[in-house]
């Protein structure tokens, strides 16, 4: 676990992104995907990171230096520019290709919303992201407003490395390997 939450948030675009699309919220995600990882025995780096970056593709919705949220429901396609946003930015970072991969596809179906209903067959890591964002949503997006002190966020996230670090280092039983 080279890459830590911590070192996405410091980059500049991560910052330029997620702070438009709602850091507070992003960062919340993440803590559901750590709680939602532990519960469903899933890779809790992995979850972590796609839930922090699964809202990366909503800078295009802002009128006037605030969120348009209708404007955002009308034409979202987030998700496409998120994973691709995802990707290059984790491979940039040094992440794994494999796993890269994984969380930009994780960041690419965590919505249906650009999809016809019904037609997303969810991996599990993609379900964890899609319910982690479903338990964060507010009323007409108002988790997207949600702002956060800068330093608040990387103590955050800090804390957040340093649980996934323990729980990624803990002895699995057989079973689960």
């Amino acid at each position: 676990m080279s890459v830590t939450l911590v070192t996405i948030i410091e980059h500049p675009i991560a910052q330029k992104y997620l702070e438009r699309s709602g850091l507070n919220h992003a960062i919340s995600v993440a803590e559901q995907a750590l709680t939602l990882a532990t519960q469903r025995g899933l890779d809790a780096d992995t979850a972590t990171k796609a839930a922090l970056l699964h809202d990366i593709g909503h800078y295009e919705w802002y009128t006037d230096g605030t969120w348009n949220y209708d404007l955002y429901r009308q034409n979202d396609i987030h998700a496409i520019k998120g994973a691709e946003r995802a990707h290059k930015l984790l491979i940039r970072l040094g992440e794994e290709p494999e796993r890269a991969k994984e969380i930009a596809l994780a960041v690419l179906l965590h919505t249906d919303s650009y999809l016809p209903p019904g037609t997303i067959n969810r991996t599990p890591l993609q379900q964890l992201v899609h319910d982690a964002d479903t338990l964060e949503e507010q009323p007409g997006g108002l988790h997207h407003y949600e702002k956060i002190p800068f330093e608040e966020a990387v103590n955050r996230l800090h804390a957040l490395d340093s649980v996934v670090h323990r729980f990624n280092n803990l002895p699995r039983l057989a079973s689960e390997n």
